[in-house]
């Protein structure tokens, strides 16, 4: 490319530079007129200290798309969330960059961090406000990632965060994600508080398996038997019957809490030391969806007990079983 070229890229890139200077300033003064939450791009140190993350694995180069970057390593103060730039020293740069990747060298991908599926810049905020600005879709990128059970989003909101927060305090003490791993497997709750409600069922189930003469049962051990034996066959239910469709704002294990919490019979079963089963379980669906208003299903009525064992790996069910003999 000519010089001459260059140079009129470069002027280009100034004046793309500066319009998106502009919106940056308008987008900051119109939150801060309506008390909108502060537009900033989200800290990766803070999110690696706050979910605990350790033990970085190198992905590969991939395509990612633009709009899943929500963060940056050290420059996370210089850009609104959609990349824009906010400091008019950045200029000379940020138009050097524009003229080399409207050129023929292309686009140099950028290097990334990435946590659940969302990204983070380690290197080219630059090239992706750039591409931002165009329109870009997708970006290269060398992907490294820090692997988390949480969910993360790009619109996250500080009771989102209170949740994940308190389900990876959840998982340090259950040890779940380590022993029943999987994403099909996540426990996700609403509200952040009812975490701790999980945690007296698990402690209840460590209480009956010690009753039941297993003295050096641990806590992560009653995590393990409460999971399969009484969290995991109700929820094997719902998915059967996909009942969360009359429940959009809610998530498989507020449902499951809700059942436990409010059967007495079931509180009394484990009072007793007795193991819960499938077939009471059926019954408690019935109340919920009467009580809810909720269309019940023809075959439903006819539940007969383990009808949710259908589906379980072969190493669950026997789990189940042996907890039903004991």
């Amino acid at each position: 490319m000519s010089e001459e070229n260059r140079n009129q890229l470069k002027l280009e890139g100034k004046q793309k530079f500066d319009n998106a200077r502009f919106q940056a300033f308008f987008s900051d003064l119109r939150r801060h007129l309506f008390n909108q939450p502060e537009d900033q791009l989200w800290n990766f140190d803070d999110v690696k200290s706050r979910l605990r993350l350790q033990n970085p694995l190198y992905r590969g180069l991939q395509d990612i798309p633009i709009d899943r970057i929500v963060g940056s390593v050290g420059r996370y103060h210089d850009f609104t969330r959609e990349f824009m730039p906010r400091h008019r020293d950045m200029q000379d740069r940020w138009s050097r960059v524009y003229a080399q990747m409207h050129s023929l060298e292309g686009v140099p991908p950028i290097d990334v961090y990435q946590i659940d599926d969302v990204y983070f810049v380690r290197d080219g905020n630059h090239r992706v406000s750039i591409a931002r600005q165009a329109g870009y879709d997708i970006i290269q990128a060398h992907v490294t990632e820090l692997e988390t059970p949480i969910d993360l989003e790009p619109d996250m909101t500080d009771t989102m965060w209170q949740t994940a927060d308190a389900y990876r305090d959840f998982l340090e003490r259950t040890k779940l994600d380590k022993n029943r791993p999987g994403k099909k497997n996540i426990i996700r709750l609403s509200e952040p508080m009812h975490y701790h409600g999980l945690i007296e069922h698990i402690e209840l189930s460590q209480t009956v398996m010690m009753l039941e003469g297993n003295d050096d049962a641990t806590f992560e051990d009653a995590a393990k038997q409460w999971y399969d034996n009484v969290y995991l066959p109700i929820i094997r239910i719902i998915r059967k019957y996909d009942i969360l469709q009359y429940f959009s704002d809610r998530t498989e294990a507020d449902l499951y809490l809700w059942l436990v919490n409010n059967l007495y019979h079931i509180r009394q079963s484990y009072a007793h030391g007795a193991a819960i089963s499938a077939h009471e379980f059926s019954k408690a669906m019935l109340d919920f969806l009467r009580k809810h208003k909720v269309p019940i299903p023809d075959d439903w009525r006819a539940l007969e007990d383990g009808i949710v064992l259908q589906d379980m790996p072969e190493d669950t069910q026997d789990n189940h079983d042996s907890n039903q003999d004991g």
